[in-house]
């Protein structure tokens, strides 16, 4: 299944892109990460077949890294060819894609800025896939 994040915002060159570049190669799944400027430009298409859509949303649940694993694992076995991850723009998604979503997500009640919140995802969607395959769970990165 691919891992697909889709960030508003270029990251360019940063400590930052550093995390999400440390934690993309970790991630042993197929990964792709989509950047889109601030405004406009187009969500690429999703996979052709079953997809499951994603959005970083204050609104959402705070699961676990297990629970989370476990959902991507759910999704994997399920035939999902594609989760796509989306973080929006400073004034977050409007109403008919978090309507459109199939998960919302939510890293705590405190606002993190956009660029962390996408090193704070690829450090995640590598815990996940760590835990589904069997390795000991560590509590640090």
């Amino acid at each position: 299944m691919l891992l697909h994040i889709i960030a508003r915002g270029r990251i360019a060159r940063s400590p930052e892109s550093e995390l999400v570049d440390r934690y993309a190669k970790r991630i042993v799944w197929p990964f792709k990460l989509t950047e889109l400027p601030e405004t406009g430009g187009r969500i690429p298409a999703p996979l052709p077949g079953a997809s499951r859509l994603v959005l970083l949303d204050e609104r959402g649940a705070n699961p676990s890294s297990e629970a989370f694993a476990a959902t991507l694992g759910a999704w994997r076995d399920s035939g999902v060819r594609e989760a796509r991850f989306l973080i929006g723009a400073a004034d977050g998604h409007d109403a008919a894609l978090r309507d459109s979503a199939d998960l919302l997500v939510s890293f705590g009640a405190m606002t993190w800025p956009h660029l962390l919140a996408r090193a704070m995802l690829a450090e995640q969607l590598w815990r996940a896939t760590s835990i589904l395959a069997g390795h000991p769970y560590h509590r640090s990165g």
